[in-house]
């Protein structure tokens, strides 16, 4: 006889835990895991009759996204090869169900995803202030560049990617951990040495992106959140500090971050014609979005999106179809690196407006909440565990800055991993208020 327990709430319970390392070793493990978590809820949805968990907005939604992206491949001119992509892409929407269903049944699972988190983030400031400082980490891999720090990830440039995106959570769990557990506190001081050394991390990893998200998120709680909120506010100073130190005694940091950026925006050394739309001549300097390189790619992008508007050239088309849009020798790469123009070019405008209001409810219901809790409301009210949460999707669907591919299998586990979260706490809290009316 089949041990149900076993296969249907040990194993993906296991699995969720292991997600975080599973993301440090690369893309592989943890799609898998997600494939594997996935595949066993549908079997137990289908034995065990778990179809409520499908009967709300977000799998509705899902499922609809789910439906363009396969179309969309149908009508590209690599059926196949764009189908690898979307078709299966249901595992991810069906694993935040699965882990929804997880946390219901045992709700300490949060605890061991907490732990899970707070131990690859502490390896991970290890190795990579070990590497910071001394060129090497332990495994012997030199920094990439000369002066970026990669840690574990090796000649994969995604560490500060991977802090700032999993931060949020991090510290969600934390409150809620320390807030439902009354007899046994987390050591603050253990936990803020984590929280300031992982931003400065985020630093010196070279990535200006993740930088910008740490920033966004970190501002996003401090002005949401209720009960930590000068917790958060000297720990964020806190990291501020570190960071300005190591601008002022790395020069390399600097480089990075500050004059490399400002000229990227300016003194690009190739420069093209085509693109004088997007240019803006100041001071006899070129303006550009970001970079040469990015300019060009968005250019194409929106270019793709113009002659195939309504459901684009195919998910992870970018790569095929630009050879179709010659603008430079930057404009063709495997993703135009931003999401809502890879969203456009690739899966068309339903695609995009899906992703796009999925932007804006975050954006109208978090100023909501901020301005009723102003006012003394409960209305619109999210708890400070969900707004961490809801930093973590806005992070992921921010518009206004270069990211990685919205399809590749690392990012996607990354994007769905605090649904399954999101989505039992609300219902959670549901439950709650209906026991509070009888």
């Amino acid at each position: 006889m089949i041990n149900q327990k076993f296969f249907f709430e040990q194993i993906p319970t296991v699995i969720i835990i292991l997600i975080p390392a599973f993301l440090i070793s690369g893309p592989f493990l943890s799609d898998l895991g997600v494939s594997i978590a996935a595949l066993l809820f549908l079997i137990n949805s289908v034995k065990n009759n778990l179809f409520q968990y499908y009967n709300n907005i977000y799998f509705k939604v899902f499922l609809i996204f789910w439906v363009i992206l396969v179309v969309s491949s149908f009508l590209s001119d690599n059926i196949l090869n764009s189908l690898k992509t979307s078709f299966f892409y249901f595992r991810f929407g069906i694993f935040s169900i699965c882990f929804w269903y997880l946390i219901d049944k045992n709700k300490k699972i949060l605890d061991y995803i907490f732990y899970s988190i707070a131990i690859c983030f502490a390896c991970l400031i290890l190795d990579g202030y070990i590497q910071f400082f001394n060129g090497k980490n332990i495994f012997g891999i030199e920094l990439s560049d000369s002066y970026r720090v990669s840690s574990f990830f090796g000649s994969e440039l995604i560490l500060g990617s991977y802090l700032c995106r999993l931060f949020p959570i991090l510290f969600g769990l934390f409150i809620i951990i320390n807030k439902e557990n009354k007899i046994k506190k987390i050591n603050l001081t253990l936990v803020s040495i984590i929280f300031i050394l992982s931003e400065g991390l985020i630093l010196v990893s070279g990535e200006r992106a993740a930088l910008f998200f740490m920033n966004l998120s970190a501002i996003y709680i401090i002005l949401t959140i209720k009960d930590y909120k000068v917790y958060r506010i000297w720990t964020y100073i806190g990291s501020l500090i570190l960071i300005i130190c190591i601008l002022v005694f790395y020069p390399n940091a600097k480089t990075r971050i500050i004059d490399k950026t400002i000229s990227n925006f300016t003194n690009e050394k190739v420069e093209t014609s085509s693109l004088d739309n997007l240019k803006i001549n100041f001071n006899s300097k070129k303006i550009y979005i970001f970079s040469k390189a990015h300019t060009d790619m968005y250019y194409t992008g929106l270019k793709m999106f113009y002659d195939n508007k309504f459901f684009g050239v195919g998910p992870r088309q970018y790569r095929n179809a630009c050879k179709d849009y010659p603008i430079s020798e930057f404009s063709c790469q495997s993703h135009p690196h931003n999401t809502y123009i890879e969203l456009l070019s690739e899966v068309g405008f339903f695609g995009f407006l899906i992703i796009f209001g999925i932007f804006l409810l975050i954006v109208v219901f978090s100023f909501l909440h901020f301005l009723f809790s102003l006012l003394g409301s409960k209305k619109y009210n999210f708890s400070d565990f969900e707004l961490c949460l809801l930093s973590a999707f806005l992070i992921s669907v921010w518009p206004f800055i270069p990211t990685g591919s919205f399809f590749h299998n690392w990012m996607s586990v990354i994007y769905y991993y605090p649904v399954g979260m999101f989505l039992w706490h609300r219902s959670f809290n549901a439950k709650l208020s209906k026991k509070s009316l009888k």
